[in-house]
């Protein structure tokens, strides 16, 4: 899954696409480069980020989804918001997306009922919070795998009533959000826990503060420890690696397939 920001103030500063120019330029390379799925989106879910307003989001969702249509219209294409307002106008605009909803439909649960009515997939993923507010909310009764499967477990009961079908449901534990970079790495170790649930589970770690911080490094100097992290998820069982660097990403999921064609 590419990541394709259309937002000035994403945490790195190499995925910002200010202008449509921009944009298209990142569905080309994005498609070139192998990504399975374009994720647009238009609101910055980086921690501390600024609230965008309806409209604004709309107007970058709507260049975004539009440049893909445009210059890849065999994508397959999700759109990451949170708000059943822009959900409802990207399906109604543009057919079936996937929608990548950061707060598993706690920010706005009327977009779980736009969800069941298109029959699209729709990704849900573990915060606390909002990303104003989330990296203060990191105290958890126990280790965060375990409260993190118990939250899916509950979660997705709640999808389903909502109308939700299970085979459209994909689970996303939330790297980076509401989490402290030890909880992270905890988080990491029992991933394979969260794919025993059954369903598929998407990997957004890229560029990270979990890998930069470690290595005392930045978000431009971290693709390496993208890439190492990356294999761990797949062996996890992780399905989908969210990325800012689709061709190393790609080029991982091929050498992981041919190490498990080849494993003893």
């Amino acid at each position: 899954m590419a990541i394709v920001n259309v937002t000035p103030d994403s945490f790195y500063a190499g995925s910002r696409n200010l202008d449509l120019e921009a944009v298209e330029r990142r569905v080309f390379e994005a498609v070139e480069e192998g990504a399975s799925i374009l994720d647009v989106g238009g609101y910055s879910s980086r921690p501390g980020a600024a609230e965008v307003p309806v409209e604004e989001e709309w107007a970058r969702v709507k260049a975004g989804v539009g440049a893909v249509r445009r210059l890849a219209p065999a994508a397959v294409v999700s759109v990451d918001t949170f708000r059943s307002e822009i959900a409802r106008r990207v399906l109604d605009a543009f057919g079936p997306v996937i929608i990548n909803d950061i707060s598993a439909g706690e920010l706005d649960p009327a977009i779980l009922e736009v969800v069941a009515r298109h029959g699209v997939p729709y990704i849900a993923m573990h915060m606390k919070g909002d990303p104003q507010t989330m990296q203060s909310l990191t105290d958890y009764r126990r280790d965060i795998a375990t409260e993190v499967v118990s939250y899916f477990r509950e979660r997705v009961e709640r999808l389903l009533a909502a109308g939700i079908r299970r085979e459209r449901i994909i689970l996303d534990p939330g790297f980076g959000f509401a989490k402290t970079v030890d909880q992270n790495y905890e988080l990491l170790s029992g991933l394979h826990r969260l794919c025993a649930l059954g369903f598929p589970v998407l990997a957004g770690l890229s560029r990270k503060s979990m890998i930069y911080k470690v290595l005392d490094a930045t978000p431009e100097e971290s693709l390496a420890g993208t890439v190492a992290l990356g294999w761990e998820c797949l062996r996890q069982g992780a399905n989908i690696l969210r990325v800012h660097d689709v061709r190393e990403a790609a080029d991982t999921v091929r050498l992981f397939r041919i190490y498990e064609q080849n494993r003893h």
